[in-house]
């Protein structure tokens, strides 16, 4: 069996930047256990499947570990290649996930998601997270992830995890996101998950579903300028809006072609 596969830097408009996210179209849903071997062979943070339906597309994100709940950078990725692959001539397209209904419109050469919002509230920080930090941050809250805010963005840079305390703790498909705010964005982030074959993750789209309402009643703004600073980079343009967080960037190919799967 032969199966269509693309890689794309998605939140970049250059190759080596951003975050890779592999996508396969599928004609119709593969075992589990398949998808996420083809996960774990591609090898980055996240693969996109999809299914075409009758109202648009059914969409499963897979990190080589785990099926995700909600992914940005593969939705970019996979609305990417619908519409620059697959020729899908509409400029809004609906995907069907464990999440919800999530909506890409191709706006101005970019690629906005509508996501749902996700507010973070106060919490404890776990022990094991905090013997793995090197830098204390001043707040600590958490929705699906905990949500860790820093003095400025060069803590968030000189930010260092020690592995040996953080990979004792399980949070599923919850992370980490440290947080400041930028010199020249509004906010910085970074994200890390414990127990990962990928520590950090280079640009996390999810994460700013509670990064946009905080920095957005932080800053009295709905639009904001983001930037995450992983050795790749990235950047999102996000908006606040009636409950619904709006993430904009720009995706590139980096290649196709094709993996071959026992019939």
């Amino acid at each position: 069996m032969k199966i269509p596969l693309y890689q794309v830097d998605s939140f970049t408009s250059d190759v080596f930047s951003g975050n890779p996210a592999c996508v396969v179209p599928l004609n119709q849903w593969l075992e589990d256990t398949v998808l996420l071997k083809i996960a774990q062979e591609n090898a980055v943070a996240e693969t996109a499947f999809f299914v075409e339906t009758e109202n648009g597309f059914h969409l499963r994100w897979f990190t080589p570990d785990l099926e995700m709940d909600l992914c940005g950078h593969a939705t970019l990725a996979a609305a990417f290649i619908i519409q620059t692959e697959l020729n899908y001539s509409s400029k809004q397209i609906h995907f069907q996930t464990i999440s919800g209904e999530l909506k890409v419109l191709f706006l101005d050469g970019r690629y906005i998601l509508d996501f749902p919002s996700r507010v973070a509230r106060p919490a404890e920080l776990p022990i094991e997270i905090k013997k793995a930090l090197n830098i204390q941050p001043l707040e600590v809250y958490k929705s699906r992830d905990f949500l860790l805010v820093y003095d400025s963005q060069e803590q968030v840079e000189q930010l260092k995890i020690d592995r040996t305390y953080f990979d004792q703790i399980n949070l599923g498909v919850g992370g980490v996101i440290v947080t400041a705010a930028g010199s020249s964005v509004d906010f910085v982030s970074r994200f890390f998950t414990p127990q990962a074959t990928i520590l950090e993750d280079p640009v996390t789209g999810s994460a700013h579903c509670s990064l946009i309402p905080y920095w957005s009643s932080k800053l009295g703004k709905r639009q904001l300028e983001a930037v995450q600073i992983s050795n790749r980079g990235g950047k999102l343009q996000c908006t606040l809006q009636k409950g619904r967080v709006f993430i904009g960037g720009q995706a590139v190919l980096y290649s196709r072609g094709q993996c071959y799967l026992n019939d």
